[in-house]
């Protein structure tokens, strides 16, 4: 295994349509050929690429991930696969287990096989930070003890054990596991937090959410799509797992303090009771540390949550919409 660094010339995006997939579309087309794999709708919807401006073209293709041959032909002709799709909801995990968990560990069996026959020379596993649990020692490090706290959380465990066993036995394509922290920015879901508040506040002055005392590490979504890109190019980051944030631990209660400040609002939190995860559920704290990101990758996050924060709410602004657009994968 060599630690020389390797050039991306045409890439696989799988999940494309996503939130944090468009903006890795929109950022590695600057350097390579994109193919853009999204899920086949009948009305023909690219989900957020649609969004991206109409610069260097992408190759669209449309399918089921779950399905081997979709994944195959996709493949084809590519030297690197960034695999995002997923099934990515924590409440709809708790409400059908079975198809979350069969669903994205099929989708990456599928992902690794594919690219093993079709001679790719990288697959790009995207992970999650949701596979730590609540912090049991702070900063969260790659060694820290993988405790799922969610069916959703337990495949993404599942999923970056099948690759780096499949990478231990097997042996191509070479893995790598980015695991980005709580991505956020423009074209993200209302079912993640800062939308949900910033959609709230359209309305008035209460926010109605769940637990606020809650932690996260908030990483700019154009950060994350930086990450990744150095993921798939270091020779060093080969066979590893590497995590991404900034090393800021934010409360969901200063989050909203924070957003208010910058909207101008003095914004009220309301509890919700139904958007309150189980005792066992419930993720409390989470903050990386961003130190193998820097040594293997030579990556740190650039933008600061204000600054994030600022680009978003002028990101939902722009859409003169009351929510953001949806995700798609």
């Amino acid at each position: 295994m060599t630690e020389a660094d390797r050039t991306i010339r045409r890439a696989l995006v799988t999940g494309a349509g996503g939130f944090i997939g468009s903006h890795l579309v929109e950022a590695l087309r600057r350097r390579a050929e994109v193919r853009a794999f999204v899920r086949y709708v009948s009305d023909g919807s690219a989900g957020n690429l649609e969004e991206l401006a109409p610069s260097k073209p992408i190759e669209i293709v449309r399918g089921d991930l779950r399905d081997p041959d979709a994944f195959r032909n996709a493949v084809q002709g590519c030297d690197t696969v960034f695999h995002l799709a997923a099934h990515i909801s924590i409440p709809y995990g708790k409400l059908r287990p079975r198809d979350v968990f069969e669903t994205n560990t099929t989708m990456t069996l599928n992902a690794l096989s594919s690219a093993r026959d079709s001679g790719v020379e990288r697959l790009v596993l995207v992970s999650s930070s949701e596979v730590y649990g609540t912090a049991r020692t702070v900063p969260i490090t790659e060694d820290h003890l993988l405790h799922p706290q969610s069916v959703y959380a337990a495949s993404k465990v599942a999923c970056d054990q099948l690759a780096l066993g499949w990478a231990r036995q097997i042996g191509a394509p070479e893995i790598v596991v980015p695991r980005p922290f709580n991505t956020y920015g423009p074209r993200q879901s209302t079912r993640a937090v800062i939308p949900t508040i910033l959609s709230q506040a359209r309305r008035g002055d209460q926010i109605h959410l769940g637990n606020t005392k809650t932690t996260r590490d908030f990483l700019y979504v154009e950060d994350t799509a930086r990450f990744m890109i150095a993921a798939g190019e270091s020779g060093r980051a080969a066979g590893r797992v590497v995590q991404a944030g900034t090393g800021v631990e934010t409360s969901i209660a200063d989050l909203v303090d924070l957003l208010g400040r910058l909207l101008g609002k003095n914004l009220q939190v309301v509890t919700d009771s139904e958007r309150v995860r189980g005792e066992t559920e419930e993720v409390e704290r989470l903050v990386a540390d961003p130190e193998r990101a820097r040594n293997l990758l030579g990556w740190k996050a650039e933008v600061s949550l204000e600054e994030g924060l600022r680009r978003t709410i002028d990101y939902f602004k722009g859409k003169g919409t009351e929510s953001p657009a949806g995700y798609r994968v």
